[in-house]
């Protein structure tokens, strides 16, 4: 058997011939590959220009955010000193009728004090009007 068993290939191409070939071959797929390459390289610039574009978007809206808790936070502070305002008026309020709740128990105290005193003398005058005259 001979040991030249390269002539003998289907091909009929020489070595030489197969191995440029292979080259040629390798050369097609590293220029798709290239290609593919760039695509997806095109893509991510892409993506890259959307995600700046949306961080300028957010940038924006915290600005705005911080500018109206600024703008609302002098409200807050109103409102709030009113609202301890209206507090503190009805803790007065409260102790003005607990004052008033103590008089009007006196003054009740005193009037019903003033009836029986009353009718006590008027018992005495009736008892007076009613003896006979000596």
């Amino acid at each position: 058997m001979s040991k030249d068993e390269t002539q003998h290939l289907p091909d009929g191409r020489s070595f030489e011939e197969r191995v440029f070939a292979r080259f040629d071959a390798l050369d097609a797929r590293f220029d798709n590959l290239e290609g593919r390459l760039a695509n997806v390289e095109g893509r991510l610039v892409n993506v890259e220009n959307r995600l700046g574009n949306v961080e300028g978007r957010l940038e924006a809206l915290e600005e705005q955010s911080e500018r109206r808790a600024l703008e609302t936070k002098p409200v807050w502070e109103r409102a709030l000193a009113e609202i301890l305002e209206v507090k503190e008026g009805l803790i007065e309020v409260r102790e003005g009728l607990a004052n008033v709740e103590r008089k009007l128990d006196v003054l009740s105290l005193d009037v019903v004090q003033v009836r029986s005193d009353q009718r006590r003398l008027e018992k005495r005058i009736e008892r007076l009007e009613t003896r006979p005259a000596t």
